[in-house]
């Protein structure tokens, strides 16, 4: 019987071969970590690659697949009437010093990049105890609907507004 990847192993190998090229071939980024988990108690899949452009490594991206076992599942037992696919996320972390303001921007600037509708989440932490005032500051991109191969293509553009976003938060 010959192995008919996933949907999601698809889109693993494309996003990584695209974002490595950035790292190996260009060398425009640094990839800093890579995660590629299967959860076994609730059969789910998860692929990161976190990275930051080269000569600015207070800021990073990373880029986020997910695929649950109903995704899975629908797509594995070719499931009538549903559409198989993956999560993506992309998530930006940035010190910050003045919330109101930089979140203010952060905001600003990712939905002039990334589109309108989007509406990022900036999630704040910082180290109690500390006497610096930095808080971490993640900004999380969600999309409203699944991808698939038939969004591909969509990956050079993709990780093009990812460094756009990098270059933009450097300067904030």
């Amino acid at each position: 019987m010959m192995f008919d990847p996933t949907i999601f192993e698809n889109l693993k190998v494309a996003m990584e071969n695209h974002v490595y090229d950035l790292d190996n071939v260009t060398g425009q980024i640094e990839v800093t970590n890579r995660k590629d988990r299967l959860e076994m108690s609730v059969m789910s899949r998860e692929f990161a690659l976190e990275f930051n452009l080269v000569n600015q490594k207070e800021v990073s991206a990373e880029i986020i697949l997910l695929a649950s076992l109903k995704d899975l599942a629908a797509e594995i037992l070719e499931t009538p009437i549903v559409n198989p696919g993956c999560t993506l996320l992309i998530r930006f972390y940035k010190p910050i010093i003045n919330v109101t303001l930089e979140c203010r921007q952060i905001q600003t600037l990712v939905q002039r990049i990334w589109n309108q509708e989007i509406e990022p989440t900036q999630t704040l932490s910082f180290t109690y105890g500390e006497a610096n005032n930095l808080y971490d500051n993640q900004i999380e991109i969600k999309f409203n609907r699944q991808i698939n191969e038939d969004q591909m293509a969509d990956i050079p553009e993709l990780v093009d507004h990812v460094m756009q976003t990098l270059l933009a938060l450097n300067r904030i």
